[in-house]
């Protein structure tokens, strides 16, 4: 009783509304969360140092220099074969590439509060409303007895009423103090927060002024009211069949980056495509951040669009929002996203190294990498980008490794003689391989 009263007293005195913890709150920590990411090291996704961010022409230096490089280690070595190299991570801290996903997590603290206190209120609201519909039955066969309206309401308050029990008794309460008929049930519709309860209210008060045939026509605005009711779980109810659909749709998105990501784009990124793109332009696009990025903003809209369409606002949304946002980023990390492990692997040279050959066309043997942890296991479904350095093209241009976390590549280097590097990258762990292209005489 003590806590109730003080509560009571805290809200009159310093107005405190529900959605100051249901919004103010959830954001507020929020944006805490995402601030104290970035400050700490966190940030989007990291460009490769060969990335799209320099011109042209100094991506093209930087791979001169480092095939340069590799041919000076070349003459160094006795024997003079190719070599390659796996380069762990360096001592360096990097920023960490995940800000995206923090962002995620973000949007969730917000919305998921939120989401749940509205669907909660509207369920109450449902049951507020069934249940004023039955009060106004009881109502009506109470003045057909010969009591009037307010003695009614009186004798009401004392019974189970459902969800509108203290509303009743606190109108009740009010009639007895003196306040009259109107005033009380206008209150006490207010204090329901419903649309369609404020409206049956306004006609039961004024039939209840009129006079005459007054408990037949509240038993007629009950009736009413529940078929009012009827009609609203019939058009809900026919209107659930969109929010599968959306549902579905949601899942042909993410399935259908799914093929993209590890079936089509792998094979248009070791057809050539470069010459549409700029050297070594497919590569450097990061093509499954980019699905990601589109899935989780399309869950996001997508879900307020459901509750739009379904249920009249876009706040009854935000819980198909989050649904949407959770199942989809369960499904990117599975199924789309790189392996937050790769940072941890080693890369190793199995076969194909120091080959020599023509330029602009493929090496006689394949290329074949081992891609393994640091205890030396295979690393199995983890994707490899591959690269050639100056020009060239590489088929496949990213490949996933198998449960024996070897990966095969097809090389075919320039036209211009002289050494190129065979690169392969999965987070921060490099293997490289030099080919030679010797002159046609």
């Amino acid at each position: 009783m003590r806590i109730n009263r003080y509560s009571q007293i805290i809200k009159l005195k310093y107005d405190i509304k529900r959605e100051y913890f249901t919004i103010g709150i959830p954001v507020l920590a929020a944006i805490i969360l995402v601030i104290a990411a970035a400050l700490t090291g966190h940030v989007f996704t990291i460009q490769e140092e060969s990335g799209t961010g320099g011109s042209a022409g100094s991506g093209k230096d930087d791979a001169r220099l480092a095939a340069y490089q590799a041919l000076v280690e070349e003459v160094g070595e006795v024997e003079g074969g190719g070599s390659m190299e796996a380069e762990e991570p360096t001592s360096e801290t990097k920023p960490k590439d995940d800000l995206d996903r923090i962002i995620v997590f973000a949007v969730l603290i917000a919305i998921i509060p939120y989401s749940i206190d509205t669907y909660c209120q509207k369920r109450l609201l449902k049951r507020r409303e069934v249940a004023y519909s039955e009060f106004l039955f009881k109502l009506s066969e109470l003045m057909r007895g010969g009591i009037d309206p307010i003695r009614g309401v009186i004798d009401l308050s004392t019974t189970d009423l459902g969800a509108i029990t203290d509303n009743v008794r606190g109108a009740a309460s009010a009639m007895v103090l003196g306040h009259s008929f109107s005033d009380a049930m206008n209150d006490m519709a207010e204090a329901l927060k419903s649309n369609l309860v404020t409206r049956y209210t306004a006609l039961v008060v004024q039939a209840a002024y009129t006079g005459g045939a007054v408990a037949d026509l509240i038993l007629r605005t009950s009736e009413d009211m529940r078929a009012v009711i009827g009609i609203e779980r019939e058009k809900e109810g026919n209107l659930k069949q969109y929010v599968v659909i959306f549902y579905l749709a949601q899942g042909i998105i993410v399935m259908l980056a799914y093929i993209l990501s590890t079936s089509l784009l792998p094979l248009i990124q070791g057809m050539g495509v470069e010459l549409l793109f700029g050297n070594a332009g497919m590569a450097e696009i990061n093509f499954e951040r980019g699905f990601f990025h589109m899935i989780m903003l399309n869950a996001f809209f997508g879900g307020i669009i459901i509750g739009q369409i379904t249920e009249g606002e876009m706040k009854h949304g935000l819980k198909h929002s989050a649904i949407l946002i959770i199942a989809c980023y369960i499904a990117c990390t599975t199924l789309i996203l790189p392996s937050p492990d790769a940072a941890e692997m080693r890369i190793e040279l199995v076969s194909g190294g120091g080959q020599e050959g023509f330029g602009g066309l493929p090496l006689s043997d394949p290329i074949v990498f081992n891609v393994t942890d640091l205890a030396g296991n295979p690393a199995p479904d983890v994707y490899v980008k591959i690269s050639i350095s100056p020009d060239g093209s590489v088929n496949p241009g990213i490949v996933k490794t198998g449960s024996d976390g070897l990966i095969t590549v097809t090389v075919a280097p320039g036209m211009a003689e002289g050494v190129y590097v065979v690169e392969a990258v999965a987070g921060d762990a490099v293997g490289r391989v030099n080919v030679r292209v010797r002159s046609e005489e």
